[in-house]
C-alpha cells in the first residue's frame, strides 16, 4: 500500500486516536516519563512531541540528548504504520531498522512528523523529521523551529 492507497482508506475508527494517546501518554512508562504527547494522527501520518526538560539534556544542560530524538522518530514511524491497519487497535509493529541523521543540536521542544512511504503485507517504511524550538538563523533555524533529525525506519507489521 503506497501513499495514494493509504489516503483512500476510510478515516480512523472511533476511539483510535484516544487509544494511541492513552497508550503513549499514560500507559507506556518510558514515553510517559519523556512527557510524549500526540499532536495529530490520521491515516499514514502521525505527529508527536516531547517538551524541553533539563533532565533530557546533554552535559551542557541546553541541548537535548540525541537518544530522545531517536526515540521520537522510532515511535512516530511505528505508530504511523499502525494507522495503515484496517483497525489500528489490532495487530502490532516492531522496528526492523532505524536510520537517524542528526543535522544540528536540538534545543527546545521536539516535534516529530512521520509519514508512511509504504505499508506492505509484513514490512512498512516510514520517513520521519524532528524539529526543535529555538535556535538561531546562524544554525539553519526556520522561524522558531529548525530541522534537527531526519530519518527513515523499516517496521515489521503484525496485522490481525
Amino acid at each position: 500500500m503506497d501513499r495514494t492507497e493509504i489516503a483512500a482508506m476510510d478515516p480512523l475508527p472511533d476511539g483510535a486516536t484516544a487509544f494511541v494517546e492513552r497508550k503513549l501518554e499514560d500507559d507506556h512508562g518510558y514515553l510517559s516519563w519523556l512527557n510524549t504527547s500526540v499532536e495529530a494522527i490520521e491515516r499514514g501520518r502521525v505527529v508527536l512531541s516531547i517538551p524541553f526538560d533539563e533532565k533530557l539534556t546533554n552535559a551542557d544542560g541546553r541541548t537535548i540528548h540525541g537518544g530522545v530524538a531517536a526515540t521520537l522518530i522510532d515511535t512516530a514511524g511505528g505508530v504511523a504504520q499502525r494507522t495503515t491497519f484496517e483497525d489500528p487497535l489490532d495487530g502490532g509493529v516492531a522496528t526492523v531498522n532505524l536510520n537517524a541523521n542528526y543535522l544540528r543540536p536540538a534545543d527546545g521542544d521536539l516535534r516529530a512528523e512521520a509519514e508512511v512511504v509504504r505499508a506492505g503485507g509484513s514490512i512498512g517504511v516510514s520517513e520521519m523529521t524532528v524539529t526543535a524550538g529555538g535556535g538561531s538563523e546562524d544554525d539553519g533555524a526556520d522561524g522558531d523551529r529548525s530541522e534537527v533529525v531526519v530519518g527513515q525506519g523499516s517496521f515489521r507489521l503484525f496485522r490481525e
